[in-house]
């Protein structure tokens, strides 16, 4: 027993830290340890049954921190959308599967068990790639929480069932019968739980909380948890069943987060072990047989599931956009599938070789899920709305425009030139590829169009040769570089405008062919300063003189700071950027008595020379003295070069 742990952890911690450099979910690095470890594949781990109990209790865990994230309030919220789109989304995918169970020739359990597990999708892989691309404020994203809150919902009455439809005896009105009493003793539990929770359980708590033990919380926590789960089991239902209850009346008091935080440790270590055990189950020489099989039931899993949930976000009135974003999200088989699976398993539901297949189905389409969830929005765009301007309708728009301001890019830059253009009552036309942000602007009356405006056929569609000037608002350089040589090879005297995020690139857009080349970070500092310099009295004049002889001089003034540990957001960037440093030269410094010419810098320059109270400029001629502070401008790694031979002459 002690050996097998050892391995298990041995493999576990290996693979997971694999699996979250490759960026690939957590619980495909349990699966793959349990599949390279079980009976199976290695046959290393020798005590399955003990491993299976751990693996009972993960299970127990898993679901008593589900019943702890389960928000009445927030079930009630949207009660819309999990009602409607979540409900939905459950019977179609339910029905539709059970309806090819049924005809591959499974019994009415089987096909019950295998439509249930399919019909769930991955609620903590979802939340978390949504959660990491900053996404869960969007409505693709609402869409698919409410749906996946209604899955969470569904697991419960599969949980009763499945030891019910085990029972090969039990058929027709006896099995009726039997739902029905299971249901009674499900709601005795629910009622008997929430009861305890409500009257005694704040006591206990509050007690427990007086005593300011972490230990005796948490073991009061486990406590909870596992009578909760007996409870349930002597009744004849699924320990995770009494669990999830447990988790749910304890989620709406005030010692919810910390109860989170508490059995947070337990629940992934036990549940990791429980999708070990998952992954033991599995025969993969079966599946590598059968592996076109598994990958045609895969591609449909994807493509049922994205689009019965479409269907369902449609009848309920979602935009067809967000909706198939949402399927495309939700198209994996989820964690509690496993669940279901594990249960029919145990209780001889359903054939090692079935599960084995489904378990396969389940790994490459929760490997799929990160990539899926990132490219879903496009995807979606792409495959519900056709070509929303082609080419000839850009040229539509473009037609009647002479003397006329394209400008690509109608984000907040673009938008903001097109308000003031259409101040001056000066024509425009701007070119977008955000299919939404085209809509919403067309039926707002906007000159717009769907088009890369770096193509040569949609610029003169847009009346390039027409045009009077070109503004670049978008921060893509290839994209840039591409449409100026366009613009330069169709249209050489035309001026073109670029706007950009810095003056990183402002040279190259300048030998490209750009007229000028507008920095916003360069530009708001001197916006900044103007106002700085009119405050403290100084002339206008003097101001505006100034502020044109910073963009004259390409914003030179504006290079170089001095950086500390907050300045670059890695350590790559952080030795690419340049920055000022201080150099003091102390009597045996190699460059004292040297003129400025003479010093080997290579790519570092001398900003200004300090000599006493005076600032020098740094002429060739310039000879240095002892005492004298160079403050030097370049990269990190130019800088500590050029340092070491100023100093030692090496």
């Amino acid at each position: 027993m002690y050996t097998d742990l050892l391995i298990l952890l041995f493999a576990a911690v290996l693979l997971v830290a694999t699996f979250r450099r490759l960026g690939l979910p957590v619980i495909l690095a349990y699966l793959i340890a349990g599949v390279l470890l079980g009976p199976h594949g290695l046959a290393v781990i020798t005590g399955q049954s003990i491993m299976q109990t751990i693996a009972e209790l993960g299970i127990v865990f898993l679901m008593f921190s589900l019943g702890l994230e389960f928000s009445l309030p927030k079930l009630l919220a949207m009660r819309r959308l999990v009602l409607g789109v979540g409900m939905l989304q459950v019977l179609l995918t339910s029905l539709l599967f059970f309806a090819i169970g049924w005809w591959w020739g499974l019994g009415l359990a089987q096909s019950l068990v295998v439509a249930g597990t399919l019909a769930l999708s991955s609620t903590a892989v979802v939340i978390k790639q949504l959660g990491e691309q900053k996404q869960l404020h969007t409505r693709r994203a609402q869409l698919g929480v409410s749906v996946l809150l209604f899955q969470d919902l569904a697991v419960v009455p599969l949980l009763v069932m499945i030891p019910i439809l085990a029972q090969p005896e039990v058929q027709g009105c006896a099995l009726a019968a039997e739902i029905a009493w299971a249901t009674l003793k499900g709601l005795f539990a629910l009622f008997t739980l929430l009861a305890v929770g409500k009257w005694l359980l704040p006591l206990l708590f509050h007690e427990v909380a007086r005593a300011r033990s972490d230990e005796l919380f948490v073991l009061s926590a486990l406590l909870v948890a596992l009578l909760a789960a007996y409870m349930t089991h002597s009744l004849g239902l699924s320990m995770a069943l009494g669990a999830f209850l447990a988790g749910m009346m304890l989620g709406e008091s005030h010692y919810r987060h910390q109860l989170e935080v508490d059995i947070k440790p337990f629940r992934d270590v036990l549940m990791g072990l429980f999708f070990i055990t998952i992954g033991m189950a599995m025969e993969w020489e079966l599946v590598a047989r059968a592996w076109w099989q598994v990958l045609i039931c895969v591609v449909l899993l994807v493509l049922c599931k994205s689009l019965l949930v479409l269907l369902a976000g449609r009848l309920m009135g979602e935009r067809k956009r967000d909706s198939m974003a949402a399927g495309i999200m939700l198209s994996q088989v989820g964690e509690f599938g496993f669940v279901l699976l594990a249960l029919a398993l145990h209780h001889g539901l359903l054939d090692q070789q079935l599960v084995s297949l489904l378990i396969g189905i389940g790994i490459i389409s929760i490997a799929m899920t990160p990539w899926l969830v990132t490219q879903a929005h496009s995807l979606a765009r792409s495959l519900t709305d056709p070509a929303l301007l082609t080419r000839s309708e850009v040229a539509q728009s473009g037609l009647s425009k002479n003397q006329h301001v394209i400008i690509a890019g109608f984000g907040r830059a673009g938008q903001t030139c097109a308000r003031f253009l259409k101040i001056e009552e000066i024509p425009f036309l701007a070119l977008d590829l955000d299919p939404e942000r085209v809509s919403e602007a067309k039926l707002a009356g906007e000159q717009v169009a769907f088009g890369d405006a770096s193509r040569r056929d949609i610029l003169l569609a847009a009346g390039l040769l027409r045009a009077r000037l070109v503004i670049i608002t978008f921060d893509d350089r290839k994209r840039v570089e591409a449409m100026l040589a366009l613009i330069r090879e169709l249209a050489g005297d035309l001026k073109v405008l670029v706007r950009t995020r810095d003056d990183s690139f402002l040279e190259q857009y300048k030998q490209a062919g750009a007229f000028e080349v507008i920095p916003e970070s360069q530009e708001g500092a001197l916006m900044l300063v103007s106002h700085l310099l009119l405050n403290c009295d100084i002339p206008i004049g003097r101001v505006i003189r100034r502020m044109e002889l910073e963009r004259s001089s390409q914003y030179r003034f504006l290079h170089g700071f001095y950086w500390g540990d907050q300045s670059a957001s890695n350590l790559e960037a952080d030795q690419l950027l340049e920055r000022l440093h201080p150099l003091f030269l102390h009597d045996q410094a190699w460059a004292v008595g040297r003129e400025v010419r003479e010093l080997p810098l290579d790519e570092v320059r001398i900003k200004e020379v300090q000599r006493g109270d005076q600032s020098l400029e740094p002429r060739p001629e310039l000879v240095l003295a002892a005492g004298d502070r160079l403050i030097l401008f370049g990269t990190v790694v130019a800088m500590e070069q050029a340092e070491q031979r100023l100093l030692e002459g090496r």
